[in-house]
């Protein structure tokens, strides 16, 4: 079986995102998109709708408005494929400053106590506070989040002066390092599950030092397989796309941590109509060898000539079509 290759090349990429009967749509895509500070993440959406000419645009998960860094959008037809990319890990450079909570628990809210204990700490006893949070634990959202309780977001009701109800939710640190002090402030990297608050994150550790503290800078690194030294500005979106950058990913390029399997053309009128095939070869991630466990591989992205065809599920043997992306 041919391994689909890591990158595909552009097609015509903006003037061919309609479908045309009888062929995958290649022209959709994901863009890797680099969104500067001060602008919300629906402001970077419409951006690249206008850029592009494609009113079908979505992004994967919302930066903050103070915060810069990746942002994954997906472009016509792929933005089905949103839920595929929530369970992602988040990698993220930040700053937090001991001795002042805000509110917002960032620099953009009001302060609500301040401490001046953190003149007393030492690296030692910041690092461990750092270290004492990898892992699985829980973590109760910041008050102006976009949870939802009782019907509502958080931060409507923060902005009303309500105290949101917010339950404590499982999450978890993957790997979380100081990289820098320079007190009050702190440098550090952390990789963290889909869910985790960075801001809430460090006021947690502000409280486990004493002090207090809130976060003043925030810059997502990396989503998953996708760094943001691959993206691209949104005011350069549309030469991305024409020059077959590294931010543009068309059909299984936007995919390479999803299981695979190459369809024959009778596979694919099979597909297409929603009918299920055989599971046959089922090629792991890295695409280096077929799988043979013959454990469950959900989901699977089915392909031909690095063209993403459906995307399925595994069940008794078989995969059946989920998400076809066939005319």
């Amino acid at each position: 079986m041919k391994r689909p290759s890591t990158r595909a090349g552009s097609r015509n990429c903006c003037a061919g995102l309609a479908r045309t009967r009888g062929r995958v749509t290649t022209e959709a895509g994901l863009l890797l998109v680099d969104k500067p500070a001060g602008a919300t993440s629906h402001d970077i959406v419409l951006r690249i709708r206008r850029k592009l000419g494609v009113r079908r645009i979505g992004h994967t998960g919302t930066l903050d408005p103070f915060a810069t860094g990746l942002l994954l959008s997906l472009v016509g037809s792929f933005t089905r494929l949103a839920d595929l990319y929530h369970g992602l890990p988040k990698s993220y450079d930040a700053t937090l400053a001991l001795g002042r909570e805000t509110d917002t628990d960032d620099l953009t809210g009001k302060t609500v106590s301040e401490d001046a204990g953190w003149r007393e700490l030492d690296g030692e006893a910041i690092r461990a506070s750092f270290a004492a949070r990898e892992g699985v634990g829980r973590q109760v959202p910041s008050s102006y989040s976009a949870r939802r309780t009782g019907g509502e977001r958080a931060y409507a009701l923060a902005r009303r002066g309500e105290r949101p109800e917010l339950r404590a939710r499982e999450v978890t640190i993957h790997e979380i390092a100081v990289t820098d002090i320079d007190l009050p402030r702190v440098r550090f990297r952390a990789s963290v599950s889909t869910g985790t608050y960075v801001r809430a994150l460090a006021r947690d550790i502000g409280r486990d030092l004493g002090p207090g503290a809130h976060l003043t800078a925030l810059r997502r690194s990396a989503i998953g397989p996708f760094g943001v030294d691959e993206a691209t500005a949104p005011d350069a979106v549309a030469e991305a796309v024409a020059e077959a950058s590294t931010a543009w990913r068309p059909g299984m390029a936007a995919l390479p941590w999803v299981w695979r399997r190459e369809l024959n053309d009778g596979e694919r009128d099979e597909i297409r109509y929603g009918r299920p095939v055989e599971r046959g070869d089922v090629l792991p991630p890295s695409g280096s060898a077929p799988d043979s466990r013959g454990g469950s591989t959900n989901p699977v992205a089915l392909y031909a000539a690095d063209d993403l065809f459906a995307i399925a599920e595994e069940r008794d043997g078989r995969l059946y079509p989920k998400k076809v992306f066939a005319a």
